[in-house]
C-alpha cells in the first residue's frame, strides 16, 4: 500500500511584526535561540541580562546585541524589550518569568516552564492577570512533521489512535556535579527531556 502524506504547513518567518527580544540567561540554549532567531526571521534580540556583566557582554558581542544588563531587573525594565526569553536554570524559570510579567513583558520560557504544576499555574495566572502571553519554548510543537501528524489524526487517516510510545534519549556521562543529575537544580530525564515524548 502506498500512502501520500499531506504537505506540511510552514508559516512565513519573515514579514510579520518585528518583536524586540530580551534574553535572561546567556548560556548555550540562549546562544542557539539567538542564532536561529536572527538567521531565520526578522525578529531581533536587543538586550541580554545576566548576574555576570562579563557573560552578558560576551553574549552581546557574539550576537550583535546592543543592550547589556548586569541584572535581570534592568533587562525587564528596558523599554526597548517587548518580550523576554527565559533560558536560566530550571529552578529559576518561575522567578524570572514572574519578573518579566510584572514588568508588562510577554515571556517565552525555556522548557520546562517551571519545576511543578503548581508553579506553572502561578505563572499562567500572573500572565493572564497582566494581559501578557506566557509560553513554554516547546519547539517540536512547531516542526512541519508535527503538523503532518496532527492533520493525519484529524482526518482519521491513522484510525482511532489510543496509544503512542516515544523513546527519546542521548548519551550523557553520569556526573553527580552536573545539573542534569541534581534534582534540586531541576535536573533529571523527566524535566529535561520528558517534554519530547
Amino acid at each position: 500500500m502506498t500512502m501520500t502524506f499531506p504537505v506540511p504547513g510552514v508559516h512565513a518567518l519573515r514579514g510579520g511584526p518585528v518583536l524586540r527580544w530580551g534574553v535572561i540567561g546567556p548560556g548555550e540554549i540562549a546562544n542557539d535561540f539567538t542564532t536561529t532567531l536572527h538567521a531565520n526571521s526578522d525578529q531581533r534580540v536587543v538586550a541580554v541580562g545576566s548576574r555576570s556583566p562579563e557573560r552578558a557582554a560576551a553574549f552581546a558581542a557574539r550576537h550583535g546585541v546592543p543592550g547589556v544588563h548586569g541584572s535581570y531587573e534592568a533587562l525587564v525594565a528596558d523599554p526597548a524589550v517587548d518580550v523576554v526569553y527565559v533560558a536560566s536554570p530550571h529552578p529559576q524559570h518561575l522567578g524570572h518569568a514572574l519578573l518579566a510579567i510584572a514588568a508588562g513583558k510577554h515571556v517565552l520560557v525555556e522548557k520546562p516552564m517551571t519545576t511543578s504544576a503548581a508553579d506553572t499555574r502561578t505563572l499562567a495566572d500572573a500572565a493572564r492577570a497582566a494581559g501578557v502571553l506566557a509560553m513554554e519554548a516547546m519547539w517540536t510543537r512547531y516542526l512541519p512533521g508535527t503538523n503532518v501528524v496532527a492533520r493525519l489524526l484529524a482526518d482519521g487517516v491513522l484510525g482511532d489512535v489510543r496509544l503512542a510510545t516515544v523513546d527519546v534519549g542521548w548519551p550523557h556521562d553520569p556526573d553527580p556535579a552536573d545539573r542534569m543529575f541534581d534534582p534540586a537544580a531541576g535536573g533529571g530525564a523527566l524535566l529535561d527531556a520528558g517534554v519530547y515524548g
